[in-house]
This record gives structure tokens, sequence and C-alpha cells, in this order.
């Protein structure tokens, strides 16, 4: 069964769908399922520090109508909006990038998923970029690159 294709920007203009001949177009869901897995804010945990100073642990409506009781949706990366650039940083990227798209694997969309971030940049303003691997069941590779996933700006 076909999606509606969904295809990321970047982190300012977010994403939107895509149009082909006055049309919109389609594609297998994977595509779209991982920009929504990364892009949609996940609740936070109690033991998060939520940026800001607030208490809102945000969070998506979605997680009411989740199969299994607790099932979140969507990733913690929204946390990081005024880390700083260090390796700490870094690895919380990947983990809330690993974290988002681990359902693939319970639910047998994927063998595997791998995640690798990297500061690709320190100055004027810090950017991590991303590398996502998803390995389907039959062993063929997807993979997805986000420039400046995470941004100092």
């Amino acid at each position: 069964m076909a999606d509606i294709r969904t295809v990321f920007i970047d982190m300012q203009n977010g994403a939107d769908y895509a149009i082909a001949a006055l049309l919109l177009q389609e594609d297998d869901g994977l595509d779209t399922a991982v920009i929504l897995s990364l892009f949609t804010d996940r609740r936070a945990e109690n033991d998060d520090v939520i940026p800001g100073g607030t208490d809102n642990k945000r969070g998506t409506w979605i997680d009411s109508f989740a199969e299994v009781e607790g099932d979140k949706y969507g990733s913690r990366l929204w946390l990081l909006e005024r880390a700083k650039l260090l390796p700490e940083t870094v690895n919380r990227v990947r983990e809330y990038c690993a974290e988002a798209l681990n359902w693939m694997i319970r639910d047998g969309v994927a063998k595997a998923v791998n995640v690798s971030a990297e500061i690709v940049r320190r100055h004027p303003l810090g950017i991590i970029n991303t590398q996502i691997d998803i390995i389907k069941p039959d062993g063929s590779t997807t993979r997805y690159k986000f420039d400046k996933l995470w941004s100092a700006a």
C-alpha cells in the first residue's frame, strides 16, 4: 500500500508533502515513517531536563491511540534545543534517533537501525549531522542523511 511521500526540508522549515505533476507523490511509507518518527515531539521522561525552564513534557496525541499501552511516538530531539555543542549532545542525538526508530525493529519493518552522528562544524555555529541506515528484513539498506540535524543557531 502506498503512502503520501513526506520529504524533510530542514530543521527550520520542517517537512512537506511531495508533489509531482499537480498530484501528491506516493512512496512505500518508509521515508514518511522515518521523518514522522524523528520530528514529532515524543513526551519527555520524568528525569529529562526540559529546555526553557518549563514543565511542559510535550508529546503527541498519537500516544493516546497506541496499540501497546505506554508506547510513545516521536523523538526527544526537541530536548536538545538549547544544548551546548558537547560530545554528550552528539551522543544524545544518536540515542534519541535510535530510540525514535526502534519501533521499526519491534514491528519487523527493519532488521536493524544504525545511527551515527558527528560534529561537522564548531564555529561560528555548531552543527551536528546524522546518518541513519535502515536495514530491511530482506537485507537491503536505505540510508538517510540529515545535514544540520542539530544546530546552535
